[in-house]
């Protein structure tokens, strides 16, 4: 018997039991939270996936059909190519450039703290605003960057950000980089700075330099949390919705179109809810799948 359970007259088996009832009392908000936001509007989303399921009326159970539409709907099906390619190209450079940052700062040097806070500064606008903000400097009529590239000898200054396929989805790339670098330099920060210093000297003491030092110590250790960046880093980039809908509309002729508004569009413009909950139900089945095979690949041997 604990000393904790004597005291208090109960048995090694009534404490347990005590620990494990306050245990399910406190987790019980956080599990009705998950419940009501999360587990039922999954739920709502595939049953309605089975059904034509109209704005008014009964809804009809169609089985597999609205998945089989779906798949043949060419603006999906486009959307999704478009969407990996966004996210692969995404992810190859915002994950390095916020390593570099996050090497930067690493070591507490003169201006560190200003220099963190520099980078980290465009984290705090909101997406939707940093979109708004960098159509504006898209722009050719009232952007000042335009000017600026004359000036340096950059062509004339009137280059069409957002007007071709290409530009379009370099010029958002652009645009995330910058809002979200910080953030993923924040989180890679938090996991070099968990790193001993004993195990720097011991490389150092051994001869490795600083390629040997980051190819060897640094990435190996920084594993788990290169995984988490990458989970976030993918699922945002498949979920990309606002930057696309306010920098290029889906333009030019639904190039830009992401998954997420092939959805939108197939729910609140062709009142399509069935087929949407099933585009929905697709997109969230391959990024599940996406995330298990990045942490597997990820965390392999870190036991």
């Amino acid at each position: 018997m604990t000393p904790t359970a004597r005291s208090r007259g109960r048995s090694p088996v009534q404490a347990r039991t005590r620990e494990t009832a306050t245990g399910l009392v406190l987790s019980a908000p956080l599990a009705l939270v998950v419940t009501v936001l999360f587990a039922v509007p999954l739920v709502l989303a595939l049953w309605m996936s089975l059904n034509d399921w109209p704005l008014l009326g009964e809804p009809a159970f169609t089985g597999g059909d609205n998945y089989a539409a779906a798949v043949d709907e060419d603006l999906f099906t486009g959307a999704v190519w478009f969407t990996l390619k966004y996210t692969a190209f995404t992810t190859a450079i915002l994950i390095p450039v916020s390593l570099a940052m996050a090497l930067l700062v690493q070591r507490p040097r003169r201006l560190t703290g200003f220099v963190r806070t520099a980078f980290f500064q465009p984290a705090v606008v909101g997406l939707a605003a940093a979109s708004l903000l960098w159509y504006v400097i898209y722009s050719n009529e009232v952007s000042p960057l335009g000017s600026l590239l004359r000036t340096v000898g950059i062509g004339d200054g009137s280059i069409d950000w957002l007007g071709t396929p290409g530009s379009a989805l370099w010029s958002t790339i652009l645009m995330i980089t910058w809002r979200f670098a910080g953030f993923y330099m924040l989180i890679l920060l938090t996991g070099l700075q968990a790193i001993p210093d004993e195990v720097y000297e011991a490389a150092r003491v051994d001869g490795a330099g600083w390629w040997r030092t980051l190819r060897s110590v640094t990435l190996p250790l920084l594993r788990p949390t290169l995984a988490l960046a990458l989970v976030l880093c993918v699922t945002g980039s498949v979920l990309a919705f606002e930057q696309f809908m306010l920098l290029t509309s889906g333009g030019p002729s639904n190039s830009t179109v992401t998954v997420v508004m092939a959805v939108y569009r197939e729910a609140f413009t062709l009142l399509d809810l069935g087929v949407a909950a099933a585009m929905s139900v697709l997109v969230t089945a391959v990024l599940v799948a996406g995330n298990v095979i990045q942490l597997s690949v990820l965390r392999k041997g870190d036991d």
